[in-house]
């Protein structure tokens, strides 16, 4: 490996790839089942390798957990952002209104699923999912759609691959305070600039025309 390769920014064609088989799986009219599955599959692929995110949209903050967005759809059928958490940093209780898939890109983290009790108040339900790196997990209102996250380490980032079925920076959610109720939010996202996902020019230049 010589110097040059080691300074050399990380190749973001799996990203590129990941988009464009996701956008073709949508362009067949899927039901919501398959596309938990193969949608779940192509994230799989892609968090299965971690050398492919640039390291500005993997940076975390002391003061709360990022949201990179990567890609948004033209039309907004999905997007994909990279959330990075900082040393033990968790979010409340929330739903997502639309379906969702989490991949484990580096580190690990919990997430607990919530249900609403009798009293109406959002309980814990069932156990914790660990999500190790290459694990995703599937989130939506018929599968499941309140959790809270939290980084499964106290000392180090984790960062995971998020695909949701809209512009989830603009979608009208909520946050379910331990007391009850519940608080409309809308995430939006940490980043103003995206990653150019769409210039090929370095590999052409090291193909034979």
């Amino acid at each position: 490996m010589t110097a040059s390769s080691l300074s050399a920014p990380p190749s973001i064609a799996p990203l590129r790839e990941f988009v464009g088989a996701f956008g073709r799986l949508l362009d067949s009219a899927p039901d919501e089942p398959r596309i938990l599955a193969e949608g779940g599959a192509l994230l799989r692929t892609l968090v299965a390798r971690d050398d492919w995110l640039p390291d500005a949209f993997a940076q975390p903050d002391p003061a709360r957990y990022q949201q990179f967005l990567l890609h948004a759809d033209s039309t907004e059928r999905f997007s994909v952002v990279s959330f990075v958490w900082g040393p033990g940093q968790a979010t409340p209780v929330h739903d997502h209104t639309v379906w969702g898939l989490i991949g484990m890109l580096r580190g690990a983290e919990y997430s607990q699923g919530f249900a609403f009790g009798a009293d109406g108040l959002a309980q814990p339900h069932g156990e914790a999912v660990r999500l190790d790196a290459g694990h995703v997990e599937a989130v939506s209102p018929t599968v499941g759609d309140l959790h809270r996250v939290h980084n499964a380490y106290t000392d180090r980032v984790s960062i995971s691959i998020h695909v949701y079925g809209a512009n989830i920076g603009a979608v009208r959610r909520h946050t379910y305070p331990a007391e009850g109720g519940r608080k409309p939010f809308v995430s939006g996202y940490s980043n103003t600039l995206l990653p150019n996902l769409w210039d090929r020019s370095a590999e052409l230049r090291q193909t034979p025309a």
